[in-house]
């Protein structure tokens, strides 16, 4: 979801108009620490309906790209559609878990270290990464793709802005099909909150052909998450895959 490019190996980890009440589901349990845990189920749509639609279109956008527009997309990007600066709400994740539905096991968690900012120094001059914390690259094994539901526990912070509409939509391929695309709507986030949800995925069963293709290609399977105020882009995280561990 979100993290710096060469963090060890670790998860990431996230349609248009369609009737709020069916296509999300929000349910609440206890956190150990008190409060509620917001869980979030993906949007259903049939993503085939939307208009195709290439990455060089969206860019020449100039950044008025909306949920509708992704949704066409029928690859993954091979670039950012959008500047670290456009996230004008200053939305910041700050801890990740994922786990295991049916088990409870946990499969990765990391946290952002309390206080961690921009380096002194970092707006001088010089050579910039544009994808520093935009992109991730995980590794699981191949027992990962057997998973029917794992929940990704997202925990992030606001800036002096409300938010009334945060959404997720992340889409994941390999090597050039698509393979699943999730869609999520945090709902309304008041200003300067920290925030937390679980997302539930409910992955497709995939065959054991496809299966063998994605442990046999290492981070040839890939992620656009697109994140969404008000139906505008604001931030665009990528990341890859590997089904190859412990082998």
């Amino acid at each position: 979801m979100n993290g710096s490019r060469n963090k060890p190996p670790a998860p990431a980890l996230n349609k248009s108009q369609t009737d709020a009440d069916a296509s999300e589901t929000k349910h609440r349990d206890k956190k150990t620490a008190g409060g509620m845990l917001k869980k979030l189920k993906s949007r259903r749509s049939q993503t085939e309906k939307w208009p195709v639609v290439t990455e060089d279109e969206l860019r020449a956008l100039a950044g008025d790209i909306s949920p509708d527009h992704v949704l066409g997309l029928r690859a993954v990007t091979e670039d950012y559609l959008c500047k670290p600066e456009d996230n004008i709400y200053n939305v910041d994740f700050t801890r990740f878990k994922i786990r295991d539905l049916e088990t409870g096991t946990v499969l990765f968690e990391i946290a952002k270290p309390p206080h961690s900012g921009p380096v002194d120094g970092e707006d001088e001059v010089g050579d910039v990464d544009t994808s520093a914390g935009r992109f991730v690259r995980y590794q699981f094994t191949p027992a990962f793709l057997k998973l029917c539901t794992v929940g990704a526990t997202v925990e992030f912070t606001v800036g002096d802005q409300p938010i009334n509409s945060f959404r997720m939509i992340e889409r994941h391929y390999f090597q050039g099909r698509l393979l699943k695309n999730f869609d999520f709507d945090f709902g309304f986030c008041i200003p300067n909150s920290r925030n937390t949800c679980e997302h539930i995925y409910e992955f497709p069963q995939l065959p054991d052909d496809l299966i063998r293709q994605m442990v046999a290609h290492p981070y040839e399977t890939r992620s656009d998450s697109f994140y969404f105020v008000d139906n505008k882009l604001i931030m665009h995280n990528k990341a890859d895959y590997a089904y190859n561990g412990g082998l």
